[in-house]
């Protein structure tokens, strides 16, 4: 066989090989336990907005596991970096605590009660009075 066809596998294979990597270690395989909710205006209860990458957010997720607040209370996630639907419900959210786009960022925690919190520091002090852990 030809020397070229060789390497072209090789690079083939390698390239494969190099995204596959890249989908399983960034979460695009469910890694991180992402869970996505509706994306209709409606949906009801406490919605904690992030970003795959974001290390706040990385923070918030850490704390929520250290003291299993999942199992405390109960609320969904929505991705929004990689995510436009989620994006969108986001905007909506921020409408509706009528905040300005300027000033939106994640971890972004949306009350179910039309109050929204934003930054690691509100997120974490909500999320603790909810689950009675002071």
């Amino acid at each position: 066989m030809d020397k070229g066809i060789f390497i072209t596998i090789g690079i083939i294979v390698v390239a494969l090989g190099t995204l596959v990597g890249a989908i399983y270690f960034t979460g695009g395989f469910g890694q991180g336990g992402d869970v996505t909710p509706t994306t209709d205006v409606n949906t009801k209860g406490i919605i904690l907005f992030y970003g795959r990458e974001c290390p706040h957010c990385k923070d918030v997720e850490d704390f929520i596991s250290a003291n299993n607040i999942a199992g405390k209370v109960s609320f969904v996630q929505s991705e929004v970096w990689h995510n436009k639907s989620n994006a969108a419900l986001l905007g909506q959210k921020v409408q509706i605590c009528k905040i300005t786009t300027d000033t939106v960022g994640v971890p972004f925690l949306f009350d179910g009660n039309n109050k929204c919190y934003i930054g690691k520091p509100d997120v974490i002090d909500f999320l603790n009075a909810q689950a009675g852990i002071k």
